[in-house]
């Protein structure tokens, strides 16, 4: 149960997404560089269709059921995570061999990575299609993690319903792993804990939105308070009803929503547009979001051609995001004019 007295959120536009990585880089050099944590991405931007990260975490289990239930679920392996790859650094730039050879992998050849099968997607030619799917700890209403943890090591937030893994508590037992559904979770192997996104949470306490959304260059992510009517959290997911979360069947109320992807047109057999069969199949983005996705995408498209006709669209100027700051529900305070201390615990 959601003890909290509010709740942030992020909403992520699926259609400005191109896949960049910086929200990825951004966070990994902020929050992920201590030993252990080599192998963990606590933001990742997968191609879909595709298995994701970790390898297949879609079939792993985990939330709860229709009733309420917990279900089993799978502890991902640092291999299904992908491992972090080893180069031969020290012989390429140190020991004199970089202008005769290129930098080489060093020991084992990964057999998968956090975006391994970036750009395939599914579809036969003309009709091919792939979208980006960023993703971070949901900070869920319902945490699956928390209710499984017999430390009582994670909490969520009063001020602010972030979810959090207290260090000082967890031992390692791994079952918040098993039991998150989105698969979010990373365990480190050299301090023997759990760690995770923490939602930039120094950064927050400090009016700073999170560094994923901060540095993307798209202007793909909104953050702000869930009851804040005058932010566009609520506007797209209360007012709008446009972003959706990802997987509502597994039952722990996330509050990462998306505003899916339209996708571009398709073409017949005789090469003509085709606009009676969306590229990206409806069953596939109803298998992801639920089925209020369609109405989702019909709103999308109607005001998409209301702003081509008439130039005006609340929902569309709210998308656009001409000004950056209005995508952040007040947290545009300059990071260079705070001093953020690097996190080492969450308690």
């Amino acid at each position: 149960m959601n003890t909290s007295k509010r709740q942030l959120a992020m909403v992520m536009d699926l259609n400005k997404c191109i896949g960049c990585q910086t929200c990825t880089v951004a966070c990994k050099t902020l929050w992920t560089g201590d030993d252990g944590m080599e192998h963990m991405w606590f933001n990742t931007v997968n191609t879909l269709p595709g298995k994701g990260t970790p390898h297949g975490w879609e079939d792993m289990g985990g939330g709860f059921d229709a009733e309420g239930n917990a279900v089993v679920g799978h502890i991902p392996s640092r291999k299904e995570f992908g491992e972090a790859w080893k180069f031969d650094h020290e012989g390429s730039y140190y020991g004199g061999k970089g202008d005769a050879s290129h930098l080489a992998i060093a020991g084992e050849t990964p057999t998968w990575g956090p975006n391994w099968d970036e750009d395939q997607g599914e579809g036969e030619f003309p009709n091919t299609y792939y979208f980006y799917m960023p993703r971070i700890c949901n900070h869920c209403t319902h945490p699956a993690c928390k209710e499984a943890c017999p430390r009582d090591a994670i909490d969520k937030r009063e001020e602010d319903g972030i979810v959090t893994v207290n260090e000082d508590r967890c031992r390692g037992y791994r079952f918040c792993q098993a039991a998150c559904p989105y698969k979010k979770i990373y365990f480190n192997h050299q301090k023997k804990v759990s760690q995770k996104c923490l939602f930039c949470f120094p950064r927050i306490d400090n009016g700073v939105a999170p560094a994923c959304a901060r540095q993307c260059p798209g202007r793909v992510r909104f953050v702000g308070y869930r009851d804040d009517p005058e932010a566009p959290i609520w506007k797209l997911v209360e007012k709008w009803k446009v972003a959706l979360p990802l997987h509502p069947e597994y039952g722990t109320e996330p509050n990462v929503f998306y505003v899916p992807p339209i996708g571009p047109l398709s073409f017949d057999q005789d090469g003509d547009i085709d606009e009676s069969t969306p590229r990206i199949p409806d069953a596939y983005l109803v298998r992801l979001f639920g089925p209020r996705v369609l109405d989702a995408l019909a709103t999308l498209k109607a005001e998409r051609e209301k702003k081509r006709a008439t130039g005006e669209s609340g929902l569309m100027d709210l998308l656009i995001a001409y000004e950056w700051k209005d995508m952040f529900g007040g947290f545009d305070t300059d990071p260079s004019t705070v001093s953020v201390v690097k996190w080492t615990n969450a308690s």
